[in-house]
């Protein structure tokens, strides 16, 4: 509670960031974006809520799911009109980090591990694997590059361009959310956006971040702002 009787929402984010259910235990089962949706539209129908604070404690995770998480966060900070801090725990890298960037200040607890601006396609060619429990894979499809990325198949140079590309765009795309977010991130500087992760003093210095500190540090700044 700040004054007035004003309050401070803390909004957790935790684990991989996927649009599909998690089985986090044995009687629940997630879907970290519903989950998510769900906590902002109950902290912004609060009228005694005067900020936000979300805690950020992943990974990473899916292209889409960060981005929809994302979308969620700005949209609440916009048209809420009241401040949004984001807070990253031990970790906040990948659609981690991008989540963060959606509040209008980021705080990092002095050892927490951000940044990893990038993007990977997994790709595994099990074919050998399988032969030798004797299980082989024998597909039958319509469409010349419909099996591409498939773990039976070996990726031919054409289609592991074509995936290239794909890649190539989804990692624009999470540049351009960064610099238009932290516009005093050096866009000169392309290491800072090659996929490598940070420590929390690291990523303030190239202005990743804004403060490292506590959380209590973090809904102090909510309560000023």
């Amino acid at each position: 509670a700040v004054s007035g009787g004003a309050r401070i929402a803390l909004i957790d984010v935790d684990g991989l960031l996927v649009n599909a259910e998690v089985n986090r235990t044995l009687q629940q089962v997630d879907n970290p974006v519903a989950l998510f949706r769900e906590k902002i539209q109950t902290a912004s129908r609060d009228p005694g809520v005067c900020a936000y604070v979300v805690r950020i404690n992943s990974p990473g995770g899916g292209v889409v799911a960060s981005d929809l998480m994302f979308h969620e966060l700005e949209k609440l900070r916009v048209e809420s009109g009241r401040p949004v801090v984001t807070y990253v725990m031990d970790m906040g890298t990948g659609g981690g980090y991008y989540l963060a960037t959606a509040g209008d200040v980021i705080f990092a607890h002095p050892n927490a591990i951000t940044g990893g601006i990038g993007v990977i396609f997994n790709y595994f060619n099990l074919s050998d694997t399988m032969g030798q429990h004797g299980a082989y894979h024998r597909p039958i499809v319509a469409g010349e590059n419909i099996t591409m990325g498939s773990y039976t198949d070996e990726l031919s140079e054409e289609n592991y361009q074509w995936l290239q590309e794909m890649a190539d765009e989804f990692h624009d795309r999470f540049k351009q959310i960064v610099y238009r977010r932290r516009p005093t991130v050096d866009q000169d500087q392309e290491s800072i956006v090659d996929g490598r992760v940070f420590a929390a003093g690291q990523a303030q210095r190239w202005n990743l971040i804004d403060h490292g500190g506590y959380l209590e540090d973090a809904i102090a700044t909510a309560a000023e702002m």
